[in-house]
């Protein structure tokens, strides 16, 4: 278990690691975050309206749901690694409803998060309380990442159980 726990960090570690500073190279975010996170995106572009209310079993979250509570978590990482006082978490999931506002919600926490992805290496060491514990700001951006990629997990199935292919199983657009 400790080493599947090391390869994950270090496969998110490793693209952050390699960033240079957004101010002097404009660069976005890459490794895990920006993949899965694109998966998410994608992934409530692709759900019908209509399937927002679907939830597998009564005991798990509705698709709509789910992609408020990532959108809520990812403002609550994020703040924390850039050191901005998080608004509450579930507000998102417990206030959106339409696909529109859910997509939206999605969209502007990626938005916010990019600013913390971007972080230079140094800024990434300086450590940050999160859910009452100390912690670097580059753990926290490890731990979106990996809650994220939970998640998109969650998803791929509620998608699947409505006959769709997720994402990370569609062909490549032409010309990628």
């Amino acid at each position: 278990m400790k080493s599947i726990l090391f390869l994950s960090v270090f496969a998110v570690a490793a693209p952050l690691s390699a960033q240079s500073p957004a101010s002097s190279t404009g660069a976005t975010p890459s490794g895990l975050w920006s993949q899965t996170i694109q998966y998410i995106t994608t992934s409530a572009e692709q759900m019908p309206e209509a399937k927002y209310s679907f939830r597998p079993t009564p005991a798990v979250r509705t698709f709509g749901q789910l992609i408020g509570h990532i959108a809520g978590s990812q403002y609550a990482y994020c703040a924390a690694a850039l050191g901005d006082k998080p608004a509450n978490e579930g507000d998102i999931e417990k206030m959106k409803t339409s696909k529109a506002d859910l997509l939206a919600a999605i969209k502007a926490s990626t938005e916010y998060c990019r600013r913390a992805y971007a972080q230079t290496d140094m800024a990434a060491q300086g450590t940050v309380s999160v859910f009452g514990e100390d912690h670097s700001k580059l753990y926290v951006l490890i731990e979106n990442a990996t809650h994220n990629a939970e998640h998109y997990g969650n998803i791929v199935t509620y998608l699947r159980m409505n006959g769709m292919v997720p994402p990370s199983s569609q062909p490549a657009p032409a010309g990628r």
